[in-house]
């Protein structure tokens, strides 16, 4: 992103040179692409701004169907159609790894991101993988520079050739730092909220290094930092936001053996919502229980072979307490699910930013594990941006306009009836505005030009009061 911001300013400058007026409204017409500086991709306490809650986004269901983000890269082929290929739509009957008859990027091989099948190029390469902004891990908060002087997270460092992502959450957790950074594949970095404050956002795609621990997973890159909020994958903690995410022990790596993990979801309201995102327990010995915590009582219990039901769970307790157990031979992804607080739990108040789930669709086009950013705050975004480019695109002509007119312009435009007198000539500038049918002409006008005189013969000029007004608007420039 910081390459966008240098072109956008390169761009600007250069233009400024000639043009001011439409520089700055190209840099106005950018700014709304640009994300706010240190923004991150995926806090714990909003999760409606991520459609995946797995580190190699195995989970994404959304509808990106080229490798690029808005619109760009090149385009997926339709899964029906990749027979030729290891994966299609007909591997994949059961629709478990979300393919079917659609072009929609997918990750059905446990790649460290979702990937699609393109047309083949002469260089034999006939798949690619999706740059999805939406696709990142709440905790997972971005892609950023590390130039080294100083580092980007100013805590202490190590590295490993068996480094995952939560080896390093683990090594900052007991550091009692509050961020970790992974680097290069091999290499962790701890740091605290405020090194975000002068961190330098990358391109998500820069951070493209396969940890040296885990070939699904991604740790950093060459000079790119992947930052995560330690709280992820951890075995206790103390919920109180409004909404936020919870995800088993060792997240995003699978759950150990004898784990016994306990979090407090004490979120503002009368009752809670619960939404499992992911749920993946080995056997019916890992057990996830949910208990009221005024009261001790049990409300609800899941297990590996009883996994809770689709769709948000709703109970009746201002404050819950989770329980997690694993027997000696626990080895699973385990889960993650999001909760909200409710003001009262026969009431459905959507809180500003969070995610609504939509019905189950279809298996081969199911978002249900993929929550979407809250309704309002999307379409006054999109209002927001439509109304600035339109202002931007109306200064622009109005700029333009004036800047051809303080030229000694003539502006022909479209008009009716016969033709009249030539330029008109007075003290002080040489201006004039004609208009002619089907459409207008815009002309240098300088008092002695001949042919601007010659095509005038075929205009007719505005009325005296709109000229009387143009001239002026013009001599208050």
């Amino acid at each position: 992103m910081d390459r966008a911001l240098a072109s956008a300013t390169s761009l600007w400058l250069g233009v400024m040179d000639t043009q001011a007026p439409q520089g700055l409204l190209l840099l106005l017409l950018f700014l709304p692409l640009l994300p706010p500086r240190g923004a991150s991709a995926g806090s714990l306490h909003s999760p409606g701004l991520s459609e995946c809650f797995q580190v190699n986004g195995a989970d994404y269901r959304g509808h990106q169907n080229r490798t690029g983000p808005r619109g760009a890269g090149r385009p997926c082929l339709f899964w029906d159609q990749t027979q030729q290929h290891s994966y299609s739509s007909a591997s994949d009957p059961q629709g478990r790894w979300g393919l079917g008859p659609h072009n929609f990027c997918r990750n059905p091989d446990g790649d460290v991101q979702p990937w699609c099948y393109v047309a083949e190029t002469e260089e034999g390469i006939y798949w690619r993988y999706c740059d999805i902004p939406t696709c990142h891990m709440p905790g997972y908060l971005g892609c950023f520079v590390d130039s080294g002087a100083p580092p980007a997270l100013s805590g202490p460092s190590g590295t490993s050739t068996k480094l995952t992502v939560q080896v390093c959450l683990r090594f900052c957790r007991m550091k009692g730092y509050q961020l970790a950074g992974v680097e290069a594949g091999y290499a962790c970095f701890c740091g605290s909220e405020s090194d975000l404050d002068r961190g330098r956002p990358a391109p998500a795609t820069d951070c493209d290094q396969i940890c040296f621990g885990h070939p699904g997973q991604l740790c950093g890159g060459d000079g790119r930092l992947g930052i995560y909020e330690v709280s992820v994958g951890s075995c206790q903690g103390n919920w109180t936001a409004p909404q936020g995410v919870v995800y088993s022990p060792d997240f995003p790596d699978e759950y150990g053996p004898d784990r016994n993990c306990s979090w407090a979801l004490s979120p503002p309201g009368a009752a809670l919502e619960l939404t499992f995102r992911l749920f993946e327990l080995a056997d019916p010995r890992d057990r996830l229980e949910l208990r009221d915590a005024a009261s001790g009582s049990l409300l609800r219990a899941f297990d590996g072979a009883r996994p809770p039901p689709p769709g948000p769970l709703r109970l009746r307790a201002a404050a819950l307490r989770l329980t997690f157990r694993s027997d000696a031979r626990g080895h699973a992804q385990g889960f993650a699910l999001t909760y909200r607080g409710l003001q009262d739990a026969d009431d459905d108040p959507e809180p500003k930013g969070s995610a609504q789930t939509p019905a189950a669709p279809p298996d081969w086009a199911n978002v249900s594990c993929s929550p979407r950013p809250g309704a309002p705050e999307a379409a006054m975004g999109a209002r927001v941006f439509s109304t600035v480019t339109a202002i931007s695109v109306l200064l622009l002509l109005f700029l333009s306009l004036l800047r051809l007119l303080r030229r000694r312009s003539c502006l022909l435009a479209p008009g009716k009836g016969p033709p009249a007198l030539g330029p008109s000539r007075g003290p002080g500038r040489s201006w004039v505005v004609w208009y002619r049918r089907p459409g207008g002409v815009a002309l240098p006008c300088p008092p002695t030009d001949s042919q601007a005189v010659g095509l005038a013969a075929s205009y007719r000029p505005l009325s005296a009061s709109s000229q009387s007004s143009l001239r002026s608007l013009i001599s208050a420039l």
